[in-house]
């Protein structure tokens, strides 16, 4: 089903005569559970056209090097062989992705994007509406509930977001129609850059190289529906009370894939609610996944400067800026943290971790984050270090639960606490804390373990 609330026109152009209706796909990296896709495949039936899928890959993505791009090219690869199985043909460019759609756009009845919250997909979206020269439509399929339907304003925290989407899930807890194209697009010959070979792919493309490919993960929907299976069947039912426990591996580990869009947050949903597992662990992993998730949309859509301490609250900003000339108990620059030359053998084995695996457990993170803070000269900086660490070496970085991550660190979605040196009213968190919780050495442990220490 895909709801009428998900599907907006970017222009005002009618329909037209065409040779195929055209997805271009970008946040949507899949071929399935793609409300996108599927409104393509529909509109192309009702026309007599085939659809034809185009995807650009830019040499510039803000922040992206060689271990995005390759996660990235793996999960393309599978799509565009997933698709090609449904009798779609995928045209792969290296072009930026505004300009491969507006070029392939030449010869379409009409052209159906997925959407995007960050301002660059804003900005190609825009772009796109303006120059192509036939009917756009966008159509949401990277959240649950349509950013604009659960609220018409930035909300300040999970508890004022949370009833509004609560009250309309049962409208968009509903499964995708995969529908059977008319016509086969496959033969039409159009020239797509190859991904056959991944290495020599990656080799044509002018990108940071200094952070390798995840030795941990792999890009694609097969990858993320194993971390799937394997999560629901091993590690599910103690997910509530374990999913904080860095030391063990309660997590699902979808991020990385949610974040390129390789697997649907609705499919993971289903499939959560359909595994009779234990209520407590459904509702506390489900408030993560949509309510969560879906204020880091609400925070990214809304709020222009997302990537700026000047997103956090008053009252965040106001008590930073009054502790910002407190004397720091260490002062460590850029290159010491990222290379986790610290004190604290706990963000140290975190920053680790994050360097060689594209990923660090979330409650880490926030840790991770605050430590920043206290350890930076000011609170300007601090934010600053935390989002180039984070969106170099995540392969979830860089997107609106990455900033929002961040943000939350410093006040974001958060309350004041008891005021503290340096931090002021800002959420404190230390190692002794860390230790009160978890077995914290069985964490460097595992590690060391993931680092072949």
């Amino acid at each position: 089903m895909i709801q009428t609330e998900r599907i907006q026109a970017l222009n005002d152009r009618h329909g037209r005569r065409g040779d195929y209706v055209l997805y271009w796909m970008q946040q949507s990296q899949r071929a399935e559970y793609n409300h996108a896709l599927e409104y393509a495949i529909r509109e192309a039936n009702r026309v007599g056209l085939p659809v034809v899928v185009v995807f650009g890959i830019t040499d510039a993505f803000p922040e992206a090097n060689l271990r995005h791009y390759a996660f990235m090219l793996e999960g393309l690869r599978e799509t565009q062989a997933a698709l090609r199985r449904r009798g779609i043909r995928m045209v792969v460019r290296h072009q930026s992705p505004e300009k491969a759609a507006v070029a392939m756009a030449r010869r379409a009845a009409v052209l159906v994007a997925d959407r995007g919250y960050l301002r660059v997909q804003k900005a190609w979206r825009a772009y796109v509406a303006r120059h192509a020269p036939c009917r756009v439509v966008q159509v949401e399929s990277d959240v649950i509930v349509p950013v604009e339907v659960a609220s018409d304003k930035e909300e300040f925290a999970a508890r004022t977001l949370r009833p509004k989407v609560r009250r309309r899930l049962g409208e968009y807890l509903v499964p995708v129609r995969h529908m059977t194209p008319k016509k086969d697009s496959t033969p039409l010959g159009f020239r797509s850059f190859n991904l056959g070979d991944l290495d020599g792919a990656l080799r044509q493309f002018k990108i940071d190289r200094s952070v390798p490919p995840s030795p941990v993960f792999r890009g694609g929907t097969r990858a993320a529906k194993r971390r799937l299976r394997a999560f629901i069947a091993n590690g599910f039912d103690d997910y509530a009370d374990r999913s904080s426990d860095p030391a063990a591996d309660g997590v699902s580990h979808l991020s990385p894939y949610l974040h390129f869009g390789h697997i649907s947050p609705l499919y993971v949903a289903l499939q959560v609610l359909r595994s009779g597992k234990r209520s407590v662990s459904v509702d506390a992993f489900l408030e993560q996944l949509i309510v969560r998730r879906e204020l880091s949309m609400n925070f990214a859509h809304f709020h222009p400067h997302y990537d700026h301490l000047s997103c956090v609250p008053a009252w965040a900003t106001r008590t930073l800026r009054e502790h910002a000339k407190d004397p720091r108990p260490y002062i460590y620059t850029r290159g010491q943290l990222e290379r986790a030359e610290t004190h604290d053998p706990y963000w140290n084995a975190a920053q680790r971790e994050m360097v060689a695996a594209g990923k660090m457990h979330n409650y880490m993170r926030m840790y991770w984050g605050k430590k920043i803070i206290e350890w930076s000269r000011t609170p300007e900086a601090a934010f600053r270090t935390a989002l180039y660490l984070n969106n170099k070496y995540e392969l979830d970085g860089r997107d609106p639960n990455g900033f929002t991550g961040v943000a939350w660190c410093f006040g974001k979605h958060d309350r004041a606490w008891s005021e503290r040196p340096v931090l002021g009213k800002v959420r404190y968190m230390s190692a002794a804390g860390l230790e009160r919780k978890f077995d914290m050495a069985a964490y460097v442990r595992k590690v060391d373990e993931l680092l072949g220490a």
